[in-house]
């Protein structure tokens, strides 16, 4: 339903003198000029009407005139009378016009291509042939299978001009043309002659005031006498306005020529319904008995029924019986019993059949060719072959043609007639609410030169197509919305690779910017709170992990940003189009994110840039993600100290901080052929019902194991070891809505000691449920305060004995001196200094080893980082609290503000 223009942009065309672009295969676009203006004129000053538009306006015409005007439009008079004919004619061309409108607006913004709009199906040609073997009684085999016979014959013919090329389809249309004009010439004169014995018993008197008089009001007779129905029967003879469209590919001016084709197609075909419908209403009476023998004789009426009797005639024995054959109410033969010669009028029934099929055969395979060079579909793409100097879709016309047949030998079309209608309009009110939506976007590229149109009238034609559809039969109606709407989601799912510049984008854009600034007068509430995450991924395709952790708890929820830091040396390495393949893969990941790439000096002088400018308004991050640093202990001491100083000014930034560490590390740039982590894969949200959600405690530490489904026994571990961290509470239970981990068990282990270990159980396991957080069971550990085992700090400070300064070991010199030389190394004090705290952490690593042997993810709080802390012994503190476990562990930490609140106000 978007805005339906060409996939390469075009000039709005004015004074300038009119480009026509030709496409092929083999090369770029190729432009000749082409001198027509619209304001051009004769040397002699009068105006030259450019033929493009007369082919667009006869071809038009031809699809609108159809067996409805020959075989129905007076049978239509004689049940709604003349008046709510007129009603029904203009409520129709109501419709028509008003869409017409709007294709003119859509043709004339930008070059057309042929394709752009939906092809015509002409359910009518089928129904002709029947009616047609009935008038004549030619008996070949039998009714039905003479309708096949006929119909294969014809539809074959026409599929030979077809395939003859757009030359003799028009020689052949024109044909048709002067046909339909030589028909109606010969009914309007038909209506002058004096009518007969003969032609009078049948009904017909010639123009009398009489007759108009009592034709004026309706008359129902029979299940389908209402307007509704007699509205239902007539509005399909006011479709084929889409004909000029459909071979816009064609013309050589098409935005010139559909506009003033169409509309002109449209004044005149109206111009012939109403005045066929008020001539036959004038000149043929409702019931007549076909009988010589009915005339009266001499002035005697007396019993006698009907206007006829006072026409010389009485008919009074057939209208009691309702037996009458003739008439305007029971013969569909009026207009060729009222024309000056029979036959001419059954010509005319053949040409307007004939020409609706033919345009239907030539423009619809166009149409499906360009749907298919699309690609919007699976299997259709054989079809999008094109042959010789025009890009003929002959195997496209063959299908066509195999469809066309295969109704034929149904040989029952009534059962699908009416949804071929709500097909119908059905693309009338896509199209209308197409131009409506594109006016209302008010895309700076929507610059129709067709001013004649209104948003407003556009969306009324969306809205009566759609009334209409349900009007005429509601069931195919919902048949017809399935179908549509099925396309419309598959499309939508696949997101297939191709861009009309729709005007859904612009509409996406207008909602986006308005409820960006509309967010920006919100005061934010704790209870709104929701991690806004910038994680640095670098290129997104090389930390795969990174990205779907992030986006398993970002995912429909809130803000994901990937901030990718390009070093100074390396940015003339990365491209534009590199920038756009990480946008694809992300796409095609399903991951909904932004990507943000930012050229810096350094790890630390990107990110603090990034945190100050990345988002909009409230759209801003607000928690920072990155990955471990697993290399550390190899890389050298400025890197260390960038990563460090990083973690501190993200705390200094009032962020929040997440980091993660995979055991094998996260950058795979040397292995692209990687396998989704299922544990992260991004799937859809559930509401967690019945199953049970993690919760995270913190403080100084807090650790948080969650379980797969896979291993339906194992349960999580949090652990508690002081104050509660919102934060490290909140993550968790979002990864618990998702599919994926929505089985997760947790337990929540908190420090306590021996006496007041069932007091501590309780007050967590109160503040767990007031939070609403799903738990399994809370434990209280008693042993944290413990000393490590020695093999286990002995591996510590052998970790941390590359980066000390062993100060006290070497006699005459000073800590200064030392400093000088190696600033970034750990002192004797300092190390002496925190000895407590690096034993806390390698305890720490023994409790989180030891009771998460089977959980698929450990969440730890992020130990407070401290100014007089060396970056080397606090990098040495994460690594130690993260390492020797076999799942993906989260180094998590809040900004010490609110994110959980158990009030309900």
């Amino acid at each position: 339903m978007g805005q339906l223009i060409s996939k390469r942009d075009g000039l709005v065309h004015g004074v300038v003198p009119r480009v026509h672009f030709s496409t092929s295969e083999e090369g770029p676009p190729r432009y000749s000029p082409h001198n027509f203006d619209a304001t051009r004129r004769q040397q002699d000053g009068n105006l030259q009407i450019p033929p493009t538009i007369v082919v667009s306006g006869v071809r038009c015409m031809l699809n609108i005139w159809g067996v409805i005007l020959f075989l129905r439009l007076s049978w239509i008079t004689s049940q709604a009378g003349i008046l709510l004919t007129w009603l029904i004619i203009l409520m129709s061309v109501t419709v028509t016009s008003v869409t017409a409108l709007s294709i003119s607006a859509i043709a004339t913004n930008g070059r057309v291509i042929s394709g752009q709009l939906p092809p015509a199906p002409e359910a009518p040609v089928q129904r002709v042939v029947r009616d047609l073997m009935q008038e004549f009684g030619v008996i070949m085999v039998d009714s039905i299978n003479d309708v096949r016979i006929v119909g294969v014959i014809t539809v074959t013919i026409l599929l030979l001009i077809s395939l003859a090329g757009m030359e003799w389809e028009s020689k052949t249309q024109i044909l048709f043309f002067i046909v339909l004009m030589v028909s109606f010439s010969n009914y309007f004169v038909g209506t002058f002659i004096p009518s007969n014995p003969e032609k009078q018993a049948q009904g017909i008197f010639g123009y009398r005031t009489e007759i108009f008089v009592s034709n004026l009001k309706p008359d129902w007779r029979g299940p389908e006498g209402n307007f509704f129905q007699m509205f239902a029967i007539f509005f399909p003879s006011a479709i084929g306005i889409l004909s000029g469209a459909n071979i816009s590919g064609d013309l050589k001016d098409p935005a010139t020529a559909i506009p003033k084709g169409t509309l002109m197609a449209i004044f005149w075909t109206t111009f012939s319904y109403l005045a066929i419908s008020v001539t036959v209403g004038s000149c043929v009476i409702r019931d007549a008995s076909g009988n010589v023998s009915d005339i009266l004789t001499g002035n005697i009426t007396d019993g006698c029924v009907g206007l006829g009797c006072n026409l010389g005639w009485n008919f009074t024995e057939c209208i009691r019986s309702q037996s009458c054959e003739y008439g305007l109410a029971n013969n569909l033969k009026v207009l060729g019993q009222v024309s000056g010669f029979y036959y001419l009028i059954t010509a005319g029934v053949f040409a307007a059949s004939l020409s609706s099929a033919l345009g239907f055969l030539v423009s619809a395979p166009k149409v499906f060719q360009c749907l298919c060079r699309d690609n919007l579909y699976p299997y259709i793409g054989f079809f999008a072959k094109g042959y010789g100097k025009n890009d003929e879709p002959l195997r496209a016309y063959l299908l066509c043609y195999i469809i066309a047949v295969a109704f034929i030998l149904i040989a029952e079309l009534n059962t699908i007639a009416a949804l071929i209608s709500n097909f119908f309009l059905c693309s009338y009110s896509l199209i209308n609410f197409s131009c409506f939506h594109a006016s209302i976007t008010n895309s700076p590229g929507w610059r129709p030169s067709f001013h004649y149109y209104s948003k407003w009238t556009a969306l009324f034609g969306a809205v009566i197509s759609v009334v209409l559809m349900f009007l005429f039969t509601w069931w195919a109606a919902l048949v017809t919305f399935c179908i549509i709407f099925f396309l419309f989601g598959y499309v939508n799912y696949n997101k297939p690779k191709v861009n009309w510049g729709s005007s859904v984008q612009a509409g996406t854009y207008n909602m986006a910017l308005s409820y960006s600034v509309s967010l920006s007068g919100v005061e934010d509430h704790v209870k709104n709170f929701r991690p806004q995450c910038l994680v640095l991924t670098g290129p997104p395709n090389q930390r795969p992990a990174l990205v779907d952790f992030v986006g398993s708890f970002t995912k429909h929820i809130s803000l994901m940003i990937c901030g990718d830091i390009i070093m100074e040396q390396d940015r003339h390495t990365r491209s534009q189009d590199s920038t756009d393949s990480l946008v694809k893969w992300m796409n095609k990941r399903r991951v909904r994110s932004f990507y943000t790439p930012f050229t810096a000096d350094s790890l630390r002088a990107g990110t603090r840039h990034l945190l100050q400018a990345s988002g909009l308004g409230k759209l801003k991050p607000n928690t920072l993600v990155l990955g471990f640093k697993t290399n550390w202990r190899d890389s050298s001491p400025e890197s260390i100290e960038d990563y460090i100083n990083t973690i501190y000014d993200t705390f200094d930034s009032n962020f929040c901080l997440c980091m993660l560490r995979m055991m094998d590390g996260l950058d795979i740039s040397d292995q692209f052929d990687f396998e989704v982590n299922q544990g992260f894969e991004p799937d859809e949200s559930v509401e967690n019902d019945d199953q049970q959600s993690p919760e995270r405690e913190s403080g100084e530490h807090c650790t948080v194991h969650i379980n797969t489904v896979i291993p339906h026994d194992v349960s999580g571990d949090t652990f508690i070891l002081s104050g509660v961290t919102g934060l490290t509470l909140l993550v968790p239970y979002l990864l618990t809505r998702r599919k994926h981990w929505r089985r997760s068990k947790v337990r929540v282990f908190i420090v306590g000691d021996e006496q007041n270990m069932e007091e501590g159980r309780n007050e967590m396991i109160a503040l767990l449920k007031r939070f609403r957080l799903d738990f399994n069971d809370v434990i209280v550990m008693t042993d944290s305060e413990k000393r490590p085992h020695v093999k286990n700090l002995s591996r510590f400070v052998d970790s941390v004995a590359p980066f000390r300064l062993h100060d006290e070991q070497q006699d005459g010199i000073s800590v200064q001196e030392l400093r000088q030389s190696a600033p970034w190394k750990i002192s004797d004090k300092e190390f002496e200094a925190f000895r407590l705290k690096s034993e806390r952490k390698v305890r720490l690593n023994e409790i989180i080893r030891r009771n998460s042997q089977h959980a698929a993810l450990v969440l730890v709080s992020l130990p407070v980082p401290q100014s007089d802390c060396p970056s080397a012994l606090y990098m040495a503190w994460l690594d130690t609290l993260t390492c020797g476990l076999h799942c993906p562990a989260v180094l998590i930490r809040g900004n010490q503000q609110n994110v959980l609140t158990f009030y309900c106000q």
